[in-house]
């Protein structure tokens, strides 16, 4: 497409039996949804056009999440050039003719609310508002992410034991397998902070109630190169298996301060913490 079009950053989760469905299949749920939403979503060009939609950090197999995020460009030529305002009424095809006074944000919950109807039981939509002209994408400005994670196999002071010589340990390797060759990675710059709790509060998960299984509450870094949940439970070292993983938060550092994705287009600004305030939690 030519021209550079309104961009909305969406927040939704993701919960449920839905979890269980691959980061290409979320892809294609979403431009289904968008398609039967009569949205104005703006195309690519080329021999083989596609919707013009960026995804964060996919979200591994199996896991749950309260916090992903989708940026939606929408085409350009529907839009009043008003200060700030925007003509949310020319979202829809069903829709000719701009407002005399289009508002100065986006409906947000009504389309949430369409948003969420067309997609599968599992996946709703929480947040949505338009991002400032320059903003950079979820892959280049996220990074780190929030994680619990129920594990098994270890009782709660072992798993406590593993998980401080962890944090004072230099290097923590694990194997990846890189076009088709095993290579060793160090792991431990990315585990930002870790801490074993007995019962897990709030999130999408359930608190257990084994006498084996215990919750891990990590913050992992995104670059240069993301970690995986089950990664970070394998450098824990044998005995250890991961039972359930739920991101709880995506982050963007600026200045010294994390920031909630959907934070910078002005929305939920008080969702942001300190890295003093991080070290300390």
């Amino acid at each position: 497409m030519t021209g550079s079009g309104v961009r909305l950053r969406v927040r939704y989760s993701k919960t449920g039996k839905v979890r269980f469905t691959s980061h290409r299949d979320v892809v294609r749920m979403w431009e289904r949804a968008l398609r039967r939403s009569g949205l104005r979503v703006a195309w690519s060009e080329g021999y083989s056009p596609r919707p013009l939609l960026s995804f964060g950090y996919a979200l591994p197999t199996g896991a749950e999440s309260l916090a992903e995020y989708l940026d939606v460009t929408l085409a350009p030529q529907l839009f009043v050039a008003s200060g700030s305002h925007w003509a949310a009424e020319q979202l829809w095809d069903d829709v000719a003719e701009p407002p005399a006074e289009p508002p100065a944000e986006p409906p947000a919950e009504p389309l949430a609310a369409r948003l969420s109807a067309l997609l599968p039981d599992g996946v709703d939509v929480h947040g949505i508002a338009r991002l400032p002209v320059g903003s950079g994408s979820l892959q280049q400005e996220v990074s780190s992410c929030s994680w619990k994670l129920e594990v098994h196999g270890l009782a709660s002071e072992e798993l406590t034991s593993r998980v401080e010589r962890l944090l004072a340990a230099p290097t923590a390797l694990v194997e990846r397998e890189r076009k088709g060759r095993i290579t060793s990675d160090d792991l431990r710059p990315a585990v930002l902070a870790l801490t074993v709790v007995r019962r897990a509060e709030g999130g999408a998960v359930e608190p257990t109630t084994h006498p084996e299984h215990a919750w891990l509450q990590a913050e992992l870094a995104t670059r240069p190169r993301g970690v995986r949940p089950r990664e970070l439970v394998e450098v824990l070292g044998p005995g250890t298996k991961l039972s359930r993983a739920c991101r709880l938060q995506q982050w963007i550092e600026r200045d010294g301060t994390r920031i909630e994705p959907l934070a910078i287009c002005g929305h939920g600004a008080g969702t942001a913490a300190t890295r003093a305030e991080r070290r300390a939690s």
